[in-house]
This record gives C-alpha cells, structure tokens and sequence, in this order.
C-alpha cells in the first residue's frame, strides 16, 4: 500500500512563494482590464505590443551579447579591475562595472571573495555602485525606448557616480564609517542562479567547445525569458497610464526642470523601483506625459541603486553604516547627474 504521508498538496503559501510574480501580472493586468474595463482592452494590448515590437531588435542584441560573453569566458577579465594602484582599481571597477554583463547578485561572490582577502573597499563600492545601473543589455534596450543620447548619458553617469563613490570610500578609509566593513558572516549568496564563469584565457571561438555551447544557449534562454516578462510587465503599466490619462499627474509632480522634481524623482524612485529593464518602459511612458529629463534620469539611477537584488548584494556582506554610505552615494549621485542631464539635454 502506498505511503500517502509524504504527498501533502502544497499550501497556498508555498504556492504563492513559488509563483513567477512578474509572468502573473502579465496574466492579472489584461484580465483586469478585460473584467473592469472591457472597451479599453484593444487599446491597452495594442499599445503594449507595439512597444515590445520596437525594442524586440534591441532585446534580442542584448541577450545574444550577453550570453556571448558567458560563454566565451570574457567576464574573467573583472578581475584585473583588482590589479595595481587603487586609484587605478577605481576607475577600471567603475568603467566594468558600469559597462559589463553583470548583475549585481552575480557579483557578489566575487566581491565576498575580494574583501575577505583584503582588496580596498574604495574599487569594491565603485563597482557595486556602477553594476546595477547599466550593462549592454540595458544599454540597448535603453537606446531603444528612450534613444541613444539618454542611453549614453546613463552610462557616463553610472561610471561617474562609481568614481564618486569610489573615490570618497579611499578617502575616507580610515574613517569609523569604512573601518572593518565586513559583515562577521557574509551570506554571499547569488540570486541569479546563473553558472560559475569559465576561468582562464577567454575563448572567443566559444562555438567549438560543447559546454561552451550548452552555457550559451542557457543564458540565451534565461535572459530571454527574464527580458520579455519584465518588459511586458513595464509595457503592460505604461499602457493602462497612458489609456487612464496620468499625463496631469505626471506633469504636475516631475515635469518641472528644478531642484526638487529631480529631487523627488529620485526619492521615488529608491522605493518605487520595480526592476532595471522594466523601469526603461515605465521611464519611456513618463516621458511621453510630462516627465522632464532631469527627473528620469535621477529616477532611473536612485531606482537602480536601491533596488532589492542590487541592496540585497551589499546588504550580505558589508555592516549597515557602509550600506547607508551606499545608500547616500547612490541618492546623491542621481540628483547631480539629474541635475547635469536637465541642463545638458
């Protein structure tokens, strides 16, 4: 007789843990539409579509390079960010970490490493600082969305906001703030289930070694599957703004050029950030109602900073007054570069 103890039905906690979140709203936000507002529905998945078709070309440049560099073993190059004088640590961390494939969960376990055999906190908090804020994937899909001089200011602002950052830890290293920044017991646990990147010479032929082959198309896939639910979901909410009319709204609180709307643009968007990719589409609805540059730019890069896998990622390992100093360089960051994006564009 079959032991039946052991088949419990899963409870709807462990169900809801279990659920994609951002594939279910992709299911919910149509549906609601459909039960609340059936006339408006068309227009809602028509909009939607018509935006995730124009950045389909830039979606699939971005997977495809970022997978190519997987699988060719060229994220082994970070470590030479960590080689020589520490100023010039700093800026090859900033321009890596600000130019470079990588999340910042799939850092963590190589700065856990690095910290724990001494590297500088000043090149470990330009990168941790310039990671999250753009990669080529989200450069392209940026370019795409927002156009190629709003992609190219962000870029050189998450570059420079990791130098500030950088630099000012270096200084301030023996202060009490940065002293001992390590956590007794780091939980240096990565989010992306993604796999250890190949060690030694990267093979750019990466087509004529099988596992290289297999890592591409994994991350290929991955990618794939993460990009298109996150923008659907942005383009999803964009699309129910602009078809419930948010444009007085938007204009009202962010579509001023001063101090306080990149200000509280950046105040928002720490809390509000729902994801990297996602906030590209969100951003590209804003701006078509009001949102003045200065405030998207400050909100993307605040947003970016404070969102959960990229606070998460110094959270584990570094004690809470250096997440504050993170915290602090992120926010105040995002306001000077919002500020000199308002005047520039």
């Amino acid at each position: 007789m079959a032991d039946l103890s052991q088949s419990t039905p899963p409870t709807l906690p462990r169900l809801w843990k279990r659920l994609d979140k951002a594939w279910a709203l992709v299911v919910l936000v149509p549906l609601a539409v459909a039960l609340l507002d059936p006339a408006r529905l068309g227009e809602v998945l028509g909009r939607t579509a018509g935006s995730f078709g124009h950045t389909a070309i830039f979606i699939l440049f971005a997977i495809t390079l970022v997978a190519y560099v997987k699988a060719s073993g060229a994220e082994t190059l970070l470590a030479k960010a960590f080689e020589g004088d520490q100023r010039r640590m700093i800026v090859l961390a900033a321009l890596l970490g600000g130019l470079s494939p990588f999340c910042s969960c799939e850092i963590i376990p190589f700065v856990a490493a690095l910290l724990a055999v001494g590297a500088p906190l000043g090149p470990v908090m330009a990168l941790w600082l310039a990671s999250p804020l753009m990669d080529p994937a989200m450069f392209t899909l940026t370019w795409g969305e927002l156009g190629l001089p709003f992609a190219l200011g962000k870029a050189a602002a998450a570059v420079g906001i990791g130098l500030i950052g950088g630099f000012v830890t270096m200084a301030l290293s023996r202060s009490a703030v940065f002293a001992e920044p390590l956590r007794e017991t780091p939980a240096a646990k990565g989010c992306c289930g993604a796999k250890k990147p190949f060690r030694g010479t990267p093979r750019w032929r990466f087509w004529q070694e099988a596992d290289r082959r297999e890592t591409f198309r994994e991350t290929w896939v991955e990618n794939a599957l993460f990009l298109g639910k996150w923008l659907l979901v942005a383009y999803l909410f964009e699309a129910v703004m602009i078809a419930y009319g948010t444009t007085d709204y938007v204009a009202q609180w962010l579509g001023g050029e001063g101090l306080g709307t990149i200000l509280l643009a950046a105040l928002i968007g720490m809390p509000a950030y729902l994801n990297g990719y996602a906030a590209v589409g969100l951003i590209g609805g804003l701006a078509e109602q009001g949102m003045s540059q200065g405030a998207a730019m400050s909100f993307v890069l605040a947003g970016g900073v404070s969102c959960i896998p990229a606070a998460v990622a110094v959270w584990a390992l570094v004690k809470s007054r250096v997440f504050l100093a993170y915290l602090g360089f992120g926010l105040g960051g995002a306001v000077l570069a919002g500020m000199l994006w308002q005047a520039v564009a």
